[in-house]
């Protein structure tokens, strides 16, 4: 089956049914240009690949097929080889730049977070707050994450807005796409140089510190073995990691409490709500449905599957969350479970410090959205309402909504 196509936007619970239905935990996937691939879609499979980082490795290098990728296949800037970014490296190198990445991160203050989110969140909020109507996707929830990172990393907050253009350039896949990337990694290497030359309070400074193994403990005795290229391609990773699912997670939380009533109570200020619609949707509608990748290092078997070596296999994020094994197919809330696989698993998952200041920017900007924007209500049906088509990322194309007009705040709250 491809995976992509018009189904992923409008029923993608549907499609991961059927292919566990025909094919098990694992299924048969064919990517664009008619490349084969394993979905694994099973919550066990995907402990498991995502677990053993030996017998299923990064390392993209190991892929059966590169002999028949062409030059301009569509999919190398997600799966391309020798990328010297965190997302393909391996063992014990892979474990040095976690740990730079962890670090900077750590010890970002998170009440200082939560003040920025919402200064930031006001902003945006104060250019729409006066019309009466909104696309909190377009107008809020497709800047916000980038701004507050940019800030975070060291960029002055002017650069912000240009950094999101370039960053949702890069992220539409279009004709500015190239043009977008091009922008963000050249902002990213003369952030990288300057903060080099002179070292601030910001994560680039951080990393840079860890790297030299300076600072307060900071750093692993590395030396200068990381370099200014791997940094700014680690940026780059968690610029483009911590903006759009970030943004997803807003715009799908957003619609998930504007048209589900068992979320009614947090329109009126019900705080519990806002995390309990946050938790659902990483376990219902992820921002993050599917990733390239893992290969398999020697022959293996998987959900009875025979597993070849270097084989690429697809972490059905989504689909595992959905696994009739271990979830029962149209539950209520999922409370305080959070056993989900939406920031993945293993090595190679998500850190936890990018998890907390993702977490922090998501339930700041969906709480000032309900603060600042009174009787707040969507402007079309649900039922209109679309999704980006595509198999990896999940979130809304548009959320219209009307509300009272309200004054702009102009960087001051009571």
């Amino acid at each position: 089956m491809p995976l992509g196509g018009p189904r992923f936007q409008s029923e993608p619970d549907a499609v991961y049914r059927e292919l566990r239905q025909e094919h098990g935990a694992v299924a048969p996937v064919v990517l664009d240009g008619g490349v084969p691939a394993w979905l694994v879609l099973g919550y066990r499979e995907l402990h498991q690949v995502t677990g053993d980082p030996v017998l299923f490795s990064r390392d993209s290098e190991l892929w059966n097929q590169w002999p028949d990728i062409p030059d301009d296949w569509p999919l190398l800037p997600m799966i391309g080889r020798k990328q010297p970014s965190i997302l393909y490296t391996v063992g014990e190198r892979h474990r040095e730049r976690a740990a730079m990445i962890s670090n900077a991160l750590e010890a970002v203050d998170p009440f200082q977070l939560r003040a920025l989110a919402e200064r930031l969140a006001d902003e945006l909020i104060d250019a729409v707050c006066h019309k009466g109507e909104a696309d909190v996707v377009a107008d809020y929830a497709m800047l916000l994450p980038m701004r507050v990172l940019a800030t975070l990393f060291g960029f002055a907050e002017e650069q912000g807005p240009g950094l999101v253009d370039a960053l949702n350039d890069m992220i539409d896949g279009q004709e500015r796409a190239l043009a977008g990337q091009a922008h963000l990694a050249s902002s990213m290497d003369r952030l990288v140089a300057d903060r080099r030359a002179a070292p601030a309070d910001d994560v680039v400074s951080r990393m840079l510190a860890h790297a030299a193994g300076l600072g307060s403990g900071i750093g692993s005795g590395i030396g200068d073995e990381f370099t200014d290229e791997e940094i700014v391609q680690d940026l780059m990773v968690m610029t483009a990691a911590g903006h759009q699912p970030t943004a997803d997670w807003i715009g799908n939380s957003l619609h998930l409490m504007l048209t589900d009533d068992r979320f009614a109570a947090s329109l009126f200020g019900g705080r519990n709500s806002v995390a309990e619609a946050m938790n659902e949707v990483l376990w219902e509608d992820a921002p993050t449905q599917n990733v390239a990748g893992r290969w398999a290092s020697r022959d293996t078997r998987l959900g009875d599957r025979h597993i070849r070596a270097g084989d690429l296999l697809l972490l059905g994020l989504q689909g595992a969350n959905s696994d009739p094994r271990v979830r029962t197919h149209g539950s209520a809330l999922t409370g305080g479970n959070n056993a989900h696989f939406s920031f993945g698993h293993g090595e190679h998952r998500c850190p936890f410090p990018a998890q907390e200041v993702a977490e922090v920017i998501a339930r700041t900007g969906i709480e000032v959205v309900l603060d600042r924007l009174p009787d707040i209500d969507l402007a079309v049906p649900a039922g209109s309402l679309t999704r980006r088509p595509s198999p990896w990322l999940r979130g809304l194309t548009e959320l219209p909504v009307t509300f009272t007009p309200t004054p702009a705040l102009g960087g001051t709250r009571a």
